[in-house]
């Protein structure tokens, strides 16, 4: 998948009006995982995807291997997109399916063996929900 392949799906699927907050919704999603993960596993996970969307998880984080759990993550795609962390939690889990679609199943797995799970509302698997549903479906 091409980057326009891939902005325009995200775009299609997050029904936004332009290519300006497409990329702002993909930055603000990738950027903080990047920060998140390993550099190993974000060099892995972005491998796939197309050129100027890997930077985000490689190019420009400032420091891999942070640790912050998904009410941290969720705040900062919030203050990056410039959206509330409803939108951001949403946008994020679409952007994150996509990716799943795109990328080796042994390197998304590696992104989901990263992020702790818990039980609760604040666990990492929140990120999930799209995927673990079986994937984005048009609304009928």
């Amino acid at each position: 998948m091409d980057f326009d392949e891939f902005t325009g799906e995200v775009q299609h699927r997050l029904e936004l009006a332009g290519t300006g907050e497409t990329l702002r919704a993909i930055r603000a999603t990738l950027l903080p995982l990047g920060e998140r993960l390993p550099a190993g596993h974000a060099e892995d996970l972005a491998a796939s995807l197309p050129m100027e969307v890997k930077w985000y998880m490689t190019g420009g984080v400032h420091e891999h291997g942070q640790r912050f759990d998904w009410s941290a993550y969720l705040t900062r795609v919030a203050d990056i997109e410039g959206v509330d962390r409803a939108d951001a939690a949403y946008h994020a889990r679409v952007v994150v399916d996509l990716v799943e679609s795109v990328v080796p199943e042994s390197d998304f797995q590696q992104l989901r063996d990263a992020l702790p799970e818990s039980d609760d509302d604040e666990g990492w698997g929140n990120l999930f929900e799209v995927v673990d549903a079986g994937g984005w479906h048009e609304h009928s």
